[in-house]
């Protein structure tokens, strides 16, 4: 057993298994979650960097999906949290069911914010601890056909930042908020949103990259991490521009059908 114990949530695939092989390279015993089965074939590839790591399938959008994450930890120090576990949701909001944006809404804000407060009390009790928050550069956009998700992640990005002057007198806490942009993962396949240029685009950033900037900003107790110096630019630009253009951008990006018949072959060249 190692000193150190980290949490990953979202950690079956993406930019969550990606953090999770950086924590195991880094000596800390894992555990992992996500709300699939994949998350046990992850553990085995976590195990061959010499990791102890657990796996527990759970639906966090629930607060008994937290709990039974936190029950796996069977009462052991939380040195790292890396909040990561989110959902997409593509197309116009008048089209999706009530239980697909609440999915959402309960994953990315409600399930995320009973994790922390659950770990940070404990963390700030004892002036030790590393949080990092996978938010996102789309909580400065207005999410034309992915308003939800914007939405969501809005709320992360905000709500990180208050949360961070609240504890700041525990000088031993570090919360760090990365924020991506689009990310070549099962995001958008799982958001339906494979027909849109965005998720179509070739040039999505690597969630291996991205893992890395949030990590080297997590282990610097930066703040935050815009991962991608496009990202940075696109920040930047949505702080002066105004809503309605942003609107109107993110719409010719996230709206079904927006990819180009090219954009879609080189996408599919990509793939292979």
């Amino acid at each position: 057993m190692a000193d150190k114990f980290a949490i990953i949530t979202g950690a079956s695939t993406g930019i969550g298994f990606e953090l999770a092989t950086l924590a195991a390279k880094d000596g800390y015993d894992l555990l992992i979650v996500a709300d699939e089965m994949l998350i046990v074939a992850a553990a085995d590839d976590l195990r061959a960097h010499g990791a102890q790591v657990d796996a527990v399938e759970a639906d966090l959008s629930t607060t008994a999906g937290v709990d039974r994450l936190l029950a796996a930890a069977k009462g052991r120090r939380i040195d790292l949290l890396c909040a990561n576990a989110g959902k997409g949701l593509g197309h116009g909001f008048l089209d999706q069911s009530v239980a697909d944006w609440r999915h959402v809404i309960d994953t990315n804000i409600t399930g995320t914010l009973y994790l922390l407060q659950k770990v940070l009390k404990d963390m700030v009790a004892r002036d030790s601890g590393k949080i990092l928050v996978t938010g996102s550069i789309a909580g400065f956009i207005p999410g034309s056909f992915q308003a939800v998700y914007n939405g969501t992640k809005a709320f992360v990005d905000n709500f990180t930042d208050a949360l961070r002057n609240e504890i700041k007198d525990a000088k031993g806490v570090t919360l760090t908020t990365l924020m991506p942009g689009p990310v070549e993962t099962e995001f958008f396949d799982r958001a339906d949103m494979n027909d849109t240029s965005v998720g179509a685009d070739p040039k999505k950033s690597n969630p291996v990259d991205v893992a890395q900037d949030g990590w080297d900003a997590l282990m610097d107790g930066k703040a935050s991490v815009v991962s991608g110096w496009k990202n940075k630019i696109q920040q930047a630009m949505a702080n002066v521009t105004p809503a309605a253009i942003l609107a109107e951008q993110h719409r010719k990006m996230a709206e079904p059908g927006s990819a180009t018949p090219e954009a879609l072959a080189k996408a599919e060249r990509a793939d292979h």
